[in-house]
């Protein structure tokens, strides 16, 4: 879908202005254009009106992954209800580059975790998955996919990541395409992620290993595989949370839009 055509707001491209617009930063999934008519869901309309206290005329700033960030006015509120005014785009949408994160299940608040900081990471896509030593049956993608919209919203990314439905592992694995797969292997004698990073660029993917680690015949069946890289993160054994964020910022900082 094209970009509609937008008066810019003094901003350059895929930049975050240096004095953003005020107001409520939100999500929404309408086209963005000027003068177009955009309904807030339920839940925006109950946090501007009882929340935040705003009302008709007062800004808010909009983005939809395709359109860029747009200044908006509220046109009008009454308890859940709402909609939004779109008046100019102050930043046209920037590509962003591909990081998937394949996230073990783990306890419910420690993937909430890291949901939200994967989002502020630039993740493009975070895929639950299964494995033999899960200590989770089941994960709840409804709720990842809020934690990561309301962390887009409040770190000023223009797309939100995609939060796909828990599956094991080796099905996931079955269905993948070319994407080069960093694995974190602590006990496999793998180098290092900088190493592996000097050849390799995005889009990529990482893995880390559930709570106790992958079962042997897990490993064995990653590393047959081509398009699986793995690598090591350091000296220490890091908790599953910690180790995916970790390798996050490291990629991002060697191959990412970090660097």
């Amino acid at each position: 879908m094209s970009t509609p055509p937008a008066t810019t707001l003094g901003s350059t491209p895929g930049t975050t202005p240096a004095t953003p617009p005020s107001g409520p930063r939100l999500f929404t999934e309408a086209a963005l254009a000027e003068g177009a008519e955009v309904p807030a869901t339920p839940n925006q309309a109950h946090y501007l009106g009882h929340v935040m206290r705003r009302g008709v005329g007062d800004r808010v700033r909009l983005f939809n992954g395709q359109h860029g960030e747009w200044a908006a006015e509220i046109a009008s509120i009454r308890k859940d209800r709402a909609s939004f005014r779109a008046l100019a785009q102050t930043r046209p949408q920037a590509p962003e580059p591909e990081l998937r994160l394949l996230l073990p299940a783990v306890k419910r608040d420690a993937m909430d975790w890291v949901a939200e900081k994967a989002t502020e990471l630039g993740v493009t896509l975070i895929q639950p998955v299964f494995t033999r030593r899960s200590i989770a049956e089941r994960v709840n993608q409804a709720r990842l996919a809020g934690i990561a919209r309301e962390a887009a919203e409040q770190c000023e990314r223009l797309a939100v990541p995609q939060v796909a439905e828990a599956r094991p592992l080796h099905a996931v694995l079955d269905a993948w395409d070319a994407t080069p797969l960093l694995v974190a292997a602590e006990r496999a004698g793998a180098p290092p992620l900088r190493s592996a990073l000097q050849t390799l660029h995005p889009p990529l993917a990482w893995l880390v290993g559930p709570e106790g680690g992958f079962e042997r015949a897990e490993l064995d069946d990653l590393l047959r595989r081509a398009f699986v890289s793995p690598v090591a993160l350091g000296p220490r054994i890091l908790r599953t949370e910690t180790a995916a964020v970790a390798g996050l910022a490291a990629i991002q900082a060697l191959s990412g839009d970090w660097a």
